[in-house]
């Protein structure tokens, strides 16, 4: 196949033209910030002219646009796209029902909540990993004795337990210029409260289904969401979602490793990668971000037990950090999520947690029994290998077309 990549600065994208080389297809990749816009007339003016000077047997991107499966519609052209971002408000464009789409989500609950309303050109698909390049990377089988080039090793990179993400403690977070537009006191009450109870619950999201009635005129009224003209998204969704969520998930990640540091950081090393710094925590060892490339698989490696703690508006899916963690033959511990159980075996894989309290009990466990741990790393990577590789992934989308 001869595939025209369409891409703004997306995770994976190196990955995806190193499979598709091995794979024998063709492409040619422009890069465009224009693709995160809904309507640009310039850049459909630049695909209609690419599509003519060459032929394609589909579009591809990561994440959905609406501006690409409207230029694809115009000329026939399917429209691939691999989501494995959260929350994907495009998908609540019209442009969804476009005949040309092929979109495949990472999160299932997203793909029955369009499946029930009928939507057909949406499914579901775990996100694919480099496994080849991993390999390649880190070494394999991987030795740690070994002094091969491969085998990168830092004193930063080596950990008893590491998380690497954001802890969304960003001064403009939405929330936050919620609160400080002076939403009153008992709306402000209700939403901690709803966060805090969702924060402990795991399995099932209701923050969308709660921000109603009076709650929701006075979050309209002190800081006013629209729905984007050519969408069917309601505003709760945009409250819960791109306000909410992100500031659970920074309550959520700072309630856990203030746990780890008053607890296991006093007598293991335990490691945050994280772009804005914290000044809440005396034990865990605070590091600023690493390369998604280059740097990140050997930390996954070089850690005993990697946390997983995932965005709540990823409702089931298993986030893209993870597949990368157990393609590294790193240990994982992650936060109930549903497509974990469609694809792995808790305990044989790979740890699940259910709560704080149930975090620390499994961490105090795993970091005692090496061989376990070992075991299950293996055991999650043999999966992944077999059945979610890029070429396994693509594959199985391409061959649908």
């Amino acid at each position: 196949m001869n595939i025209l990549i369409l891409d703004y600065k997306s995770f994976g994208i190196e990955d995806l033209k190193e499979a598709l080389k091995r794979m024998g297809h063709s492409y040619k990749l422009i890069s465009d910030p224009a693709i995160r816009d809904r309507v640009d007339e310039g850049f459909k003016t630049r695909f209609l002219t690419e599509c003519e000077k060459s032929h394609y047997d589909c579009a591809f991107s990561f994440n959905y646009s609406p501006l690409i499966s409207n230029c694809c519609n115009l000329i026939n052209l399917p429209y691939v796209c691999l989501i494995y971002d959260s929350p994907q408000i495009n998908t609540f464009s019209y442009t969804i029902i476009n005949p040309c789409n092929h979109i495949y989500t990472f999160d299932s609950a997203d793909y029955f909540r369009f499946a029930d309303q009928g939507i057909k050109s949406i499914h579901y698909m775990p996100l694919p990993v480099n496994v080849h390049r991993l390999d390649k990377q880190l070494g394999s089988p991987y030795d740690k004795t070994s002094e091969s080039t491969t085998n990168i090793t830092h004193p930063n990179y080596s950990a008893d337990i590491s998380f690497i993400g954001s802890m969304y403690n960003e001064k403009h977070n939405l929330y936050d210029r919620l609160v400080r537009a002076g939403i009153n006191d008992y709306t402000m009450g209700y939403l901690e409260a709803i966060m805090d109870a969702q924060e402990k619950v795991y399995g099932s999201f209701y923050l969308e289904d709660l921000i109603t009635g009076p709650i929701l005129e006075e979050m309209l009224d002190k800081m006013e969401v629209k729905a984007n003209p050519d969408g069917v998204e309601t505003v709760s969704y945009v409250y819960a979602n791109y306000f909410l969520c992100r500031k659970l998930a920074n309550k959520e990640r700072t309630h856990i490793l203030q746990a780890l540091d008053r607890s296991l950081a006093k007598n293991y090393k335990v490691s945050l990668y994280t772009h804005n710094p914290v000044d809440f925590l005396e034990n865990v060892h605070t590091f600023g971000p690493v390369d998604y490339y280059d740097h990140m698989p050997h930390i996954f490696r070089q850690t005993k037990i990697n946390l997983n703690i995932s965005l709540r508006s990823i409702r089931s899916g298993i986030p893209l950090r993870c597949m990368d963690i157990l393609a590294s033959k790193g240990f994982l511990m992650s936060n109930y999520q549903e497509d974990f159980l469609r694809h792995f075996v808790d305990g044989e894989d790979l740890c699940l947690y259910d709560s704080k309290e149930d975090l620390l009990r499994k961490c105090n466990y795993y970091l005692e029994h090496e061989d376990k741990r070992e075991a299950m790393a293996l055991s999650a990577y043999e999966k992944v290998k077999e059945n979610h590789s890029y070429e396994k992934i693509l594959n199985l989308i391409l061959s649908d077309l």
